[in-house]
């Protein structure tokens, strides 16, 4: 029973897109005809079959011919022979030889009916690998599983809402929303997918659309946390300040104890330039996160330049410090701490801190003429 195990490296076989491999042969070399079992992760504690198929063709080849060969290795899906050549090392454990036979295998995959192991749940099994890659953050493969999950059952909403938030993170906005479409054309009261859809819209630019999918989505639920934090977002790009503090209060009541609904209203309040409230509400972000890992160096950061804007400089100095003591290396929160110290006549210790900036990125022109006004105050 010849098995053959794959990885997320090789999307294209899993999802169908591509019905060949290369393997080191067998002390039996596979032929015409054979049947092979086709797992995923085989060497993990998960082992799943993913299908079974039926040798169509074999090609025979040395290592020799295949380690130097870029067109064969981008058929496999590799972006050259070096990529391929470190893949086969971690496979085989590094022991290859110029002489060692390989096989190229073609295959047929087989109707699920026709198998003769154990059966599996297809779409349940691609679903699961998709959703284990969008997890991990690797969008360009998840995409692939759920349009494959897809061609199975075009129809399900919890398909179409993934792929959707899949393509939204590659940045595919118009895509993403075709798939809310197709999912609210069957579930067109589902606010959550609504959201998305909106969220979607927002980023491709397209606002007065994003808040219409927002309204339908606040009329299906108006208590949704999720939607009154997004409507309040996208009221506040609109101009509509005063709007959008009236979701995030109505939010305040619903979901008090999330920092970021505290961020957000700190944020519009400080584009209103309510400048005291808006510490108030970045204040009380930090208040409400549960431990330090939790809370929000950027909401930090803001509320120091909500201090700075209103001359309490030293109050300012405390915010930069709190927020570089959670990301040491944030060169924006360098440069503020900078900025606030040459306020106080600290000129010295400002030097230190675009030192530091200038560090990580030496190029960067304000440190470089702010630590040089410093220095001639000195």
């Amino acid at each position: 029973m010849p098995i053959l195990s794959f990885s997320s490296n090789d999307i294209d076989v899993i999802t169908g897109k591509k019905t060949r491999t290369i393997r080191k042969a067998w002390k039996n070399p596979l032929k015409v005809g054979d049947r092979l079992y086709c797992y995923w992760n085989l060497v993990s504690k998960e082992k799943m079959k993913i299908f079974e198929a039926l040798v169509t063709d074999v090609e025979n080849i040395s290592f020799e011919e295949i380690k130097d060969n870029d067109e064969l290795a981008r058929m496999e899906g590799f972006k050259d022979s070096y990529d391929m050549l470190r893949e086969f090392k971690k496979m085989y454990g590094g022991q290859i030889n110029d002489d060692d036979e390989f096989q190229i295998i073609y295959f047929e995959k087989l109707h699920i009916d026709d198998w003769k192991g154990d059966k599996i749940d297809e779409k349940a099994m691609i679903t699961k690998r998709a959703d284990i890659l969008f997890d991990s953050g690797k969008f360009d493969k998840s995409t692939m599983c759920y349009d494959a999950a897809l061609r199975i059952d075009p129809d399900d909403i919890y398909l179409l809402n993934k792929q959707g938030d899949n393509l939204s993170r590659l940045g595919q906005f118009d895509e993403a929303i075709d798939c809310y479409d197709k999912a609210l054309e069957i579930e067109p009261d589902n606010e959550y997918i609504l959201n998305n859809k909106a969220i979607a819209l927002l980023n491709a630019g397209r606002i007065e659309e994003a808040y219409k999918s927002s309204t339908i989505a606040y009329n299906y639920r108006p208590s949704s946390p999720i939607v009154l934090y997004w409507r309040g977002f996208i009221l506040e790009m609109l101009g509509r300040y005063d709007a959008a503090l009236r979701v995030y209060d109505k939010l305040i009541v619903l979901d008090g104890e999330n920092p970021e609904v505290w961020n957000a209203r700190g944020n519009l309040l400080t584009d209103m330039g309510k400048l005291e409230e808006a510490i108030q509400s970045f204040d009380k972000a930090v208040e409400v996160c549960l431990d330090d890992s939790e809370m929000d160096a950027n909401a930090i950061n803001r509320m120091g330049n909500a201090y700075i804007d209103l001359g309490k400089f030293d109050e300012a100095l405390d915010c930069f410090n709190k927020a570089i003591s959670l990301e040491k290396n944030n060169i924006d929160f360098l440069l503020n701490k900078g900025v606030v110290l040459m306020e106080l006549g600290k000129f010295e210790e400002a030097v230190d801190s675009f030192n530091r900036v200038l560090l990580k990125n030496p190029d960067n022109e304000d440190a470089f003429f702010l630590k040089e006004e410093c220095l001639e105050n000195f």
